[in-house]
């Protein structure tokens, strides 16, 4: 079978005289083809984990949140106004903050969310989260997330007693009364102090489960009311959720809600609100790409001197050969072609291949690669014919 001359040459020079196949050559093609497949391995998997991460923000947090630094008091002329603005799909009322939550001597403090459940589930659907139980925050109820729920050992059904910091300048007020109170006023002023620390006793009617292990250990969503009675809010709100027709355009919808905002009112969007966690993943992935971009040259330097060691082997090879033939030989040979693949074997680990990515680090390998080449491709090419010839 008759072969193209720079694939017989390559095949003859991967043939040395006594072994079968060369095995410098062999490691130095092995060394970048693991380079590279380790590259694309790790950067699939934090593209993978970026998109993974992206979605079940989107699944549980608002496109937009449009709060203020104090408390939201006429907040519904508001909401009318976002809920006109181009690109709104759904707005909702919206009650966080910290809280202390007590069950058999067990204490941990997560975050309430106060929510209408009617209203919320057109900006998040809570309802596919519900593992156990059901979504029903009617009267005293609560859902809790499923890591939270194992902290505290509960279950559907069980009651919760919660503490709140919301009332903590009242506790105080009342703790300086009753140190100046005598007889009937300290009497009075217990009883007001009782009144302002009494806590709420809320029945777990369901337990959710978002696969996001920050909701699911920080997070047990409480009617929109009862999140006013633990913070005093009255008929306050902390903000206004939002969600809009495009997760990835809502920063165009939050530019035209500022429009109408009054300060202190500001506007975020997911991204905002969860940009150290994005900001995070980018820095590790590029810190990652450029780390074991390095195996790469590693191994091309290994070539190099393969290369190095068989120009100074065959030179009498090398001067009765075409030259130009050669140097096309260098920059054939050492071209690595890597498929992309999704990496499964990680069940724990979301995995993304992005094309664009395997094209950059294939190529990017594959110049490395060449450049190392034609090093000593340049140096066979300048051999005088007559003096390489002299001594053989």
């Amino acid at each position: 079978m008759k072969l193209p001359f720079s694939l017989f040459l390559a095949l003859r020079y991967l043939k040395p005289k006594r072994t079968f196949l060369s095995i410098i050559t062999l490691i130095s093609i092995v060394g970048v083809m693991l380079g590279v497949t380790v590259l694309i391995l790790v950067i699939s998997v934090m593209t993978g984990f970026d998109r993974e991460l992206r979605q079940k923000v989107i699944d549980f947090d608002a496109h937009i949140l449009v709060g203020t630094e104090d408390v939201l008091r006429d907040w519904r002329t508001l909401k009318t106004k976002i809920d006109n603005t181009p690109g709104v799909v759904a707005t909702a009322p919206y009650i966080q903050g910290p809280v202390i939550v007590e069950f058999q001597n067990r204490r941990v403090a997560p975050m309430i969310r106060g929510v209408d459940p009617a209203e919320e589930e057109k900006v998040i659907p809570l309802r596919k989260f519900i593992k156990y139980g059901k979504l029903d925050l009617e009267g005293e109820s609560t859902v809790l997330g499923i890591e939270l729920a194992r902290k505290l050992q509960v279950s559907v059904g069980d009651k919760i007693t919660i503490y709140s910091p919301g009332n903590l300048g009242q506790i105080l007020d009342g703790i300086k009364k009753l140190e100046n109170a005598k007889g009937d006023e300290e009497k009075k002023a217990i009883d007001q102090l009782r009144d302002v620390i009494l806590p709420k006793e809320l029945t777990v009617t369901g337990i959710f489960e978002t696969g996001h292990y920050l909701h699911d250990s920080e997070f047990l969503l409480v009617p929109v009311y009862v999140g006013q009675e633990l913070y005093g809010l009255g008929d306050a709100l902390h903000g206004i959720t939002v969600r809009t027709d495009n997760p990835y355009g809502a920063e165009r919808v939050k530019q035209a809600i500022e429009q109408f905002l009054e300060p202190p009112q500001y506007a975020q969007t997911w991204i905002d609100m969860n940009s150290q966690f994005f900001e995070a993943v980018r820095l590790e992935r590029t810190v990652m790409f450029f780390l074991l971009f390095f195996i790469v040259v590693v191994a091309a330097f290994g070539i190099m001197s393969t290369l190095i060691t068989v120009t100074v082997q065959k030179r009498r090879e090398i001067v009765i050969r075409y030259r130009n033939e050669f140097s096309h030989w260098l920059a054939s040979t050492f071209h690595i072609e890597v498929f992309p693949r999704e990496v499964y074997q990680f069940s724990s680990i979301p995995a993304e291949v992005i094309p664009r990515d395997v094209a950059i680090i294939c190529i990017a390998a594959f110049f490395i690669c060449s450049i190392a080449a034609l090093i000593p491709a340049y140096f066979a090419a300048r051999l005088d014919p007559v003096k390489a010839l002299r001594y053989e």
